[in-house]
């Protein structure tokens, strides 16, 4: 059998798992950042931490599988086996999480100098730990079933991620292990009695607690410990029994089998070695796979805790209303006028709830059509289509199911539309539907008029306010055709069709984009490319942007995440480079943009699509042109911003590793920073004249 390297030239290319842990160390490395608030910078621990967590359930617990399916095959980047890659996995993790560990007890030194102290045990004043214990005997004990695990009581099934105190026991010269469970419904920690923030966690209260939980025995050891395990349900792959055609009660199903895979991860907190040991033994794990920490395994407390020195935080704010909207005068009328582009978390989502809102409430309009992947667990967006369904309109919502580890909120949101009225189709088998479009059908004088939006992110308004994305509400027949075709592809289960304007997974998207990268490559030196996206992976895209830039094509990427195309390789990727932004809001939005900036043959869409396989051929997802003039120009400068912020910009080198970017002759910029102080206009007679603004626009000319 060819070994992959024979088929795949791995020198500019590197593995993706190995990618992402270094996308989640530069997460990591905003907690050290002096610039952003103190209790900001512990969010970013936390958000690091959750991240890593779903990383093992879902990548980690992938190539588990692998390793067993399939232990000989190699992926196509690195040339690793499934255990080859594991391997690889835990050797870097290792390290990051000691520096996790570092960076945490700096922030809770300098939290405590701030009055907000996370307090263990031992340091209570007497004061305290009457209050505590009062509040134990109350709100903790009632609900904890401690257990012992030795030959007559056999070892029970840790749940994913739910934190347990464990104790090494001692009874005479026999030693067992004994369990507790950290209830889930008691809140993570407990703040104490006073106007200061000082608190202690459930779990560090629960494990002083041991010695009279299991006061006949001796305690050697004790630690607080959570099992991960592998959550990578293969929806795409399952096939149904067609006995039972209720999709929803299927999934239902699948989602149980969830907490009862196997363990790929022990994590413990606190020095206990012959516990840590027993612990691995019966879950038969590797040393390998077991974590040991000093920080607290669960950090979603730092969300609850509250100051009211507001230099803590980051400065408030509130996503502005467009002012070149009119809310006095209705959306549709507004978008007939010109396409309307909103710019989150600038911009609010409102204007696209103003017009969901109008169209439910308009008795001119037939119909709405729309996609569903993710919603907020208030959805406006489901209220206005309900009531647009009750007021008698055609609504069809395509909902996703199996939108990871939002399955459940899904198949709640579905039954609620159904029972309102609307008509619910789920995305093709074998194909999640991930593409954001809505398309809203109105009857005029004499005919049927439209107005399509196609977005980048999901109609959930709390990310709205969180992650940058774009959402393009336009009156464009030509969209609005290939719109209709495409629900009625979808209704019937085609994902073949043909459309004009839009690029369509997995049918067009892919193919297209490579024939816009080989004009490029005709232009030679010529030629320019610039796409943001989340993350690229596709082995066919990496090899075809070598291609171009071995032809002399200027390619910038901008990309948050995953990077498996490694820049600067000479004769490889010379001229290609790679931009990754981390700051306060995740920057979600994808861009592509082929040919010269400002050229009248540039082609630039956005699109809910990242440059994966996963993406391009085995997803539904839409990339939408900008065919507005105003909006190309507008994205052009925005382009030129993201590749000009030198504050919170990294560059990939061709070692693997990030540097932050240097600043330069123009002072420093970061690109969010710069869109809070001067939101977005349509006209570029509506952009502040802003100095920096005023010569970052001289380099796109030049």
């Amino acid at each position: 059998m060819p070994q992959i390297s024979d088929k795949y030239d791995l020198s500019y290319t590197q593995n993706r798992e190995l990618s992402w842990l270094k996308f989640n160390q530069r997460v990591l490395e905003e907690a050290t950042d002096a610039t952003v608030p103190l209790l900001e910078r512990l969010r970013f621990v936390s958000i690091f931490t959750s991240n890593l967590d779903e990383f093992f359930m879902v990548r980690v617990g992938s190539l588990f599988d692998l390793s067993l399916m399939t232990p000989n095959a190699r992926e196509n980047k690195s040339g690793k086996t499934p255990s080859e890659q594991l391997e690889m996995i835990y050797d870097d993790v290792r390290p990051l999480v000691r520096f996790r560990d570092a960076i945490y007890a700096e922030l809770c030194e300098e939290l405590e100098e701030k009055g907000i102290r996370d307090i263990a045990y031992h340091n209570l004043t007497t004061e305290e730990k009457h209050f505590v214990s009062g509040f134990y005997k109350e709100n903790i004990r009632p609900l904890l079933s401690p257990q012992i695990i030795d030959r007559s009581h056999p070892f029970p099934h840790l749940k994913n991620k739910v934190l347990y105190t464990a104790a090494l026991l001692k009874d005479k010269h026999k030693e067992m292990l004994g369990l507790v469970g950290v209830p889930e419904a008691v809140p993570p920690i407990l703040f104490m009695p006073g106007p200061n923030n000082a608190f202690i966690r459930t779990e560090e209260l629960l494990k002083a607690h041991l010695k009279k939980i299991f006061k006949i025995y001796e305690i050697e050891e004790t630690a607080v410990i959570a099992v991960t395990r592998n959550a990578d349900i293969s929806f795409d792959d399952e096939k149904f029994d067609e006995d039972n055609p209720d999709y929803r009660t299927q999934m239902t199903k699948l989602l149980r089998q969830r907490d009862k895979l196997a363990p790929v991860r022990l994590e413990c907190q606190g020095e206990a070695p012959k516990l840590i040991a027993l612990l691995t033994e019966m879950l038969k794990l590797n040393s390998n796979q077991v974590f040991p920490c000093s920080c607290p395994l669960n950090l979603g407390y730092a969300y609850l805790l509250d100051s009211c020195d507001a230099s803590l935080y980051y400065p408030p704010r509130k996503p502005m209303y467009p002012r070149y909207l009119t809310k006095e005068v209705p959306m549709w009328d507004q978008i007939h006028q010109r396409d309307i582009l909103l710019f989150y978390p600038y911009h609010t989502i409102r204007p696209f709830l103003d017009l969901l809102k109008e169209s439910a409430q308009d008795p001119n309009v037939l119909s709405v059509k729309i996609t569903i992947y993710r919603l907020a667990k208030n959805s406006a967006v489901v209220k206005y289509l309900c009531e647009a369904a009750e007021n008698g309109k055609e609504v069809t919502v395509l909902m996703e199911l199996r939108a990871r580890f939002d399955e459940k909120n899904n198949i709640q949101w579905a039954k609620a539309l159904e029972d309102a009225g609307c008509h619910i189709i789920y995305g093709p088998e074998n194909f999640k539907c991930h593409s954001k479009i809505c398309l809203i059908t109105r009857k005029e004088k004499n005919r049927i008029s439209y107005v399509t939006q196609i977005g980048t992110g999901n109609y959930n308004e709390k990310t709205s306010a969180l992650y940058t994305d774009f959402s393009l509400m336009t009156s464009s027949r030509a969209i609005a055709e290939d719109a209709v075709s495409f629900f009625q592809n979808m209704l019937i289960g085609n994902l073949q069709g043909e459309y004009q304007k839009l690029l369509v997974a997995p049918v067009s998207m892919k193919s297209t984009i490579m024939e816009l990268i080989d004009r490029e490559i005709d232009k030679g030196n010529q030629g320019r490319i610039i796409i943001k996206v989340n993350s690229v992976t596709e082995r066919q895209l990496i090899d075809k942007l070598s291609e171009a830039s071995c032809a002399g094509v200027k390619i910038d990427l901008i990309v948050r995440g995953i990077c498996c195309l490694v820049p600067g390789i000479p004769g490889k990727t010379q001229n290609i480079t790679v931009t990754s932004i981390i700051g306060r809001f995740l920057e979600h939005s994808r861009v592509y943009s082929f040919g010269s900036p400002y050229s009248e043959d540039q082609k630039l869409y956005i699109s809910s699509a990242d440059i994966m396989t996963r993406n391009q051929t085995r997803r539904v997802e839409i990339a939408c042109p900008i065919l507005s003039e105003e909006l190309c120009q507008w994205f052009n400068e925005y382009l030129q911003i993201l590749l000009s912020d030198n504050l919170k910009a990294r560059r990939l080198l061709p070692d693997g590793n990030y540097i932050k970017v240097p600043q330069g002759s123009d002072g420093p910029l970061s690109s969010q920073q710069f869109y809070e102080e001067n939101p977005m206009e349509l006209t570029a007679t509506a952009i502040p004249h802003h100095n920096l603004f005023q010569r970052l626009y001289k380099k796109i000319h030049h």
